[in-house]
């Protein structure tokens, strides 16, 4: 099984952790890197080939990781010259196999990647998207009114519940090799193009543990809790 990780922003939303290094190296628990505890994951999944996607300071996540022989996979690089959003960095690998899984590099859960690899290649789709549900409260009256100005609902501090996609999604190659390479293309356009042209987009539910390291109040939770939650992640043990 191969997987694409996405590791080549610029953590902006991170800072000041990501001044000096690329947030995929900013450490967690005081032992591991977020990509490192990823690639371990993947690795005891059966994932055998990863190849991360890199723009900045992408010298730094090379030196660290290497070849991958030390945590047991073939590591590989695809550089970014620029900036090319989620998707477009898939069109600069020449050697995708027919189906893949696609990750962003900062996330913490504990999916079964190889079952939801699995399902993706059973269902014959073109994407599979792992979701989660995140509950979003409102903490103000919510006032709904007619044209006339008239009250017409209230609700004291209401609670949303959306399902989101988890920034994990296995795809065919076939979704790629539609597009121009080398050009900008985002996950948001990926959805509402495959929605318009009637591709198959499989969501997976996932109701287990999940964390995404993309601002610094969910990294200071991570890193502080680290040690609690790690027993879930059986490759650290």
């Amino acid at each position: 099984m191969r997987a694409i990780i996405l590791a080549g922003g610029k953590g902006t939303r991170l800072k000041p952790y990501t001044t000096l290094i690329p947030k995929p190296l900013v450490p967690i628990g005081g032992k591991y890197s977020i990509l490192e505890v990823i690639l371990m994951q993947l690795a005891d999944a059966g994932f055998t080939h990863v190849t991360l996607a890199v723009n900045h300071l992408a010298n730094l996540i090379q030196a660290y990781f290497g070849n991958g022989e030390r945590l047991g996979l073939n590591i590989d690089y695809s550089i970014e010259e620029v900036p090319l959003n989620t998707i477009g960095p898939l069109t600069l690998i020449n050697d995708l196999p027919e189906n893949f899984l696609v990750m962003n590099g900062d996330i913490l859960c504990d999916l079964d990647y190889k079952k939801f690899f699995d399902s993706h290649v059973a269902r014959d789709a073109d994407v599979s998207v792992s979701s989660f549900q995140r509950d979003v409260k409102v903490d103000f009256g919510v006032l709904e009114y007619d044209s006339n100005n008239r009250l017409t609902a209230f609700r004291e501090k209401p609670q949303y519940h959306f399902d989101v996609s988890m920034g994990i999604y296995c795809l065919n190659r076939r979704t790629i090799e539609r597009l121009a390479k080398g050009e900008s293309y985002g996950f948001d356009e990926l959805m509402i193009n495959g929605i318009d042209r009637g591709d198959h987009i499989s969501i997976q539910p996932f109701d287990g543990f999940w964390l995404d390291i993309g601002r610094p109040d969910d990294y200071a939770y991570a890193d502080e809790h680290f040690s609690e939650f790690s027993d879930r992640f059986k490759f650290l043990q």
